[in-house]
């Protein structure tokens, strides 16, 4: 079931479709029959692993099936020294003013992601770049939908909520998937990833937000990395 789960997972994310058992059977190569990738699919089903889109016979992976993967199945991308020194040289410039070296922290992450970037600090600060990656995503197609992620991108309550949410549960990384995460039916197509940082008298969260589809395994070890970057920073200016 892990190895057909996993399959399913990483031909939903490069594929955006439902899957199928044949799909499975002749990309994967699986070694299982497909009578019996049927059955443990009705079973992934089930424990509510996979679930129905639509009305197509293909199955696509659940939030549930999402953390799981992103905990347990996922190998993160190591970042490269190029990539740890692009990161490094981008923000170096603004090291000396807490809020430009917010807000063009929240630039790099999203040039350099591809995702709609935030920034977000306990002093109520909100920093955030690339909505129009959102307007672009072929996963969102409704309007409503894109309406409703960019309104949430300026509400202080909400992500406060995340920064206290990572310091509290002493996290380095805080994982939300559509509606289970989020509690609105209209977010179900998003994700967003956050990770923590925070100084002497300062303290937040840098994330990104975007599709379900999002390549958890290049993005996370990037956040994780940027947001290490910026702690180190704020703790060494005293902030």
């Amino acid at each position: 079931q892990i190895d057909i789960l996993k399959s399913i997972i990483t031909e939903y994310i490069n594929e955006g479709k439902p899957v199928g058992s044949e799909v499975l059977e002749k990309k994967y190569r699986l070694g299982f029959s497909p009578a019996t990738i049927r059955n443990e699919m009705v079973e992934l089903a089930k424990k509510g692993y996979i679930i129905k889109n639509y009305f197509s016979s293909g199955r696509i992976p659940s939030a549930k099936a999402i953390r799981f993967y992103i905990n347990n199945l996922m190998e993160e991308k190591k970042l490269s020294t190029k990539e740890e020194v692009s990161y490094k040289n981008s923000i170096w410039d603004e090291k000396n003013e807490l809020h430009k070296l917010l807000f063009h922290a929240s630039k790099v992450l999203s040039e350099q992601t591809g995702q709609l970037a935030l920034v977000v600090t306990d002093k109520g600060h909100i920093y955030y770049s690339g909505a129009y990656h959102i307007m672009e995503d072929k996963d969102v197609e409704q309007l409503d939908k894109v309406k409703e992620a960019l309104s949430l991108i300026e509400e202080w309550d909400f992500w406060k909520s995340i920064v206290e949410r990572l310091r509290s549960e002493n996290n380095d990384l805080l994982v939300l998937l559509g509606e289970e995460d989020f509690k609105d039916e209209d977010f179900d197509p998003f994700a967003s990833l956050a990770c923590k940082f925070g100084g002497e008298h300062v303290h937040g969260m840098l994330g990104v937000m975007g599709s379900k589809r999002m390549r958890y395994q290049l993005l996370i070890p990037q956040l994780r990395y940027f947001s290490n970057l910026l702690e180190s920073i704020i703790t060494e200016q005293g902030w």
